[in-house]
């Protein structure tokens, strides 16, 4: 046994004997073990809610929703673009094992997952929505041996054409989602809610929305009219040349926002009537962020807290014992599948590489030790690295955000004092004393993780990935 394998394996038995996991079990001995709705958004900024102060956005659902939660106020993207996120989402371990470092590119069908733990134990399971873990080609159909342990299915691999949206069930047929394609999705969702949840038989569902990704401007006429783009408040770290055209693509980002929290709120009422909003935990979260004109930078693949920040909130079950409240701790992708494994009264498999945060939901400590891998392995192609875009490692603590590129250290926030990230810290000789302690957290860090921080290329090739000039990958026909 690996190493790292063999520490997750005595601390997943470590954690069968913390109080969250006796309660889990009690309440799953008792015939009560949780269903999970599971809700990711596609490109949604941990910024952009009204409980997280953005003057512009209307999501009074979701701002309801908060206050029931433990809401992981500093949670990361450790990897923030698509594919990676989800892969690590599912499997709950680190980009460069699953080796899904880039978009396109399959996730194994030998992947331990999420979906496959929970069907063992009982659990019926349902995806709809975008995938991107797939890597056959964005369009095609996806075969039930790689589904990854979902039986229900309703599910494209991915597009962002949200009105002319396709997607395939059991079979190769190409089916349509009706109108806006969230809408429908959440529609779909409600129906396997009230259709297939039996109280005997909890069920995990994954709905993936596409929005708010760019496009921006196609989200409902009537949710479009709410946000006139000249009377949008910009965030202090847009430069003057990026804010005119920032302006346009927020008041589309913002109408999918708000389409999303009625979509949201359906969900909801689907679990109140049906008696299972108590035994069923709620997770919302979203893949990565966006820069959206911020520090003149646009899209995901980022260190910033546009890009690298998502929202993390669960919503748990009264029997579970545990308050709602904010939280600092930098949860990170992966930790996300141990959590809800132990949070269900249900071992973390030895394959996970990510942290089970049910004992800090509690009062405990972080088992993070107060610190997160945010990374970039090989950014998209030509195109972006002309525009900014390169490796990266960083360590993001509650309060800071510190990052190495190749050439050395790039990037040293202090987002408490700076939010916008606006001082760069980086080289400055009266902040070398917390440079240097951040210097050392990032390589103890990468150390554990076996990360000796190379070139992009090197770990195309050592995957086998073709890429093309855009950043485009496939190892599949």
């Amino acid at each position: 046994m690996k190493p790292f394998a063999k520490g997750i394996a005595i601390a997943a038995i470590t954690a069968a004997l913390a109080p969250s996991a006796v309660d889990a079990n009690a309440a799953a001995a008792a015939g009560q073990r949780p269903n999970i709705l599971f809700i990711i958004a596609d490109q949604w900024r941990a910024q952009a809610f009204g409980f997280a102060g953005d003057p512009n956005v209307k999501t009074p659902n979701l701002d309801r929703f908060e206050r029931e939660c433990v809401n992981f106020t500093q949670a990361v993207s450790g990897m923030p673009v698509c594919s990676p996120t989800r892969a690590s989402l599912l499997t709950g371990q680190r980009p460069q094992t699953h080796g899904i470092f880039i978009n396109d590119v399959p996730l194994s069908t030998n992947a331990v997952t999420i979906a496959k733990e929970l069907k063992a134990a009982g659990y019926d399971t349902g995806c709809i929505g975008k995938w991107h873990v797939d890597g056959h080609g964005r369009s095609s159909f996806i075969p039930r041996e790689r589904r990854q342990g979902f039986d229900y299915w309703k599910v494209l691999e991915c597009t962002h054409s949200y009105n002319n949206s396709l997607y395939y069930a059991d079979d190769s047929e190409k089916l349509k989602w009706d109108g806006y394609d969230a809408l429908a999705q959440t529609r779909d969702a409600t129906q396997f809610i009230r259709n297939r949840a039996k109280p005997d038989k909890p069920f995990l569902l994954w709905l993936a929305w596409g929005p708010p990704h760019n496009p921006y401007e196609t989200a409902p006429a009537k949710y479009q009219a709410m946000y006139p783009s000249e009377k949008i408040q910009l965030r202090p770290n847009l430069p003057p040349e990026a804010q005119m055209p920032a302006r346009g693509f927020l008041s589309g980002y913002y109408a999918h926002c708000t389409a999303l929290d009625d979509c949201f709120a359906e969900l909801l009422q689907a679990l109140k009537e049906t008696g299972l909003a108590d035994n069923t935990i709620v997770v919302f979260t979203s893949d990565h962020g966006d820069m959206l004109g911020s520090h003149n930078q646009q899209r995901k693949q980022r260190p910033y807290e546009e890009s690298a920040r998502v929202p993390m909130l669960f919503r748990l079950p009264p029997a579970l014992n545990i308050q709602p409240r904010r939280v600092a701790a930098t949860i990170n992708t992966e930790d996300v599948m141990p959590t809800l494994l132990r949070l269900c009264g249900l071992p973390v498999p030895g394959s996970v590489e990510g942290l089970d945060f049910t004992g800090l939901m509690r009062g405990g400590a972080d088992p993070s030790g107060g610190a997160a891998i945010i990374q970039c392995v090989s950014p998209f192609g030509e195109y972006t690295r002309a525009r900014g875009g390169k490796e990266y490692r960083g360590v993001r603590t509650a309060r800071h955000t510190y990052v190495r590129d190749l050439a050395g250290p790039w990037l040293l926030f202090d987002n408490a004092t700076d939010p916008w990230q606006l001082d760069n810290l980086a080289g400055k000789p009266e902040h070398a004393k917390l440079e240097a302690e951040l210097a050392a957290l990032l390589k103890k860090k990468l150390v554990e993780q076996h990360d000796d921080f190379r070139h992009g290329s090197e770990y195309i090739a050592k995957w086998g990935y073709k890429v093309d000039a855009s950043g485009t990958a496939s190892t599949a026909p």
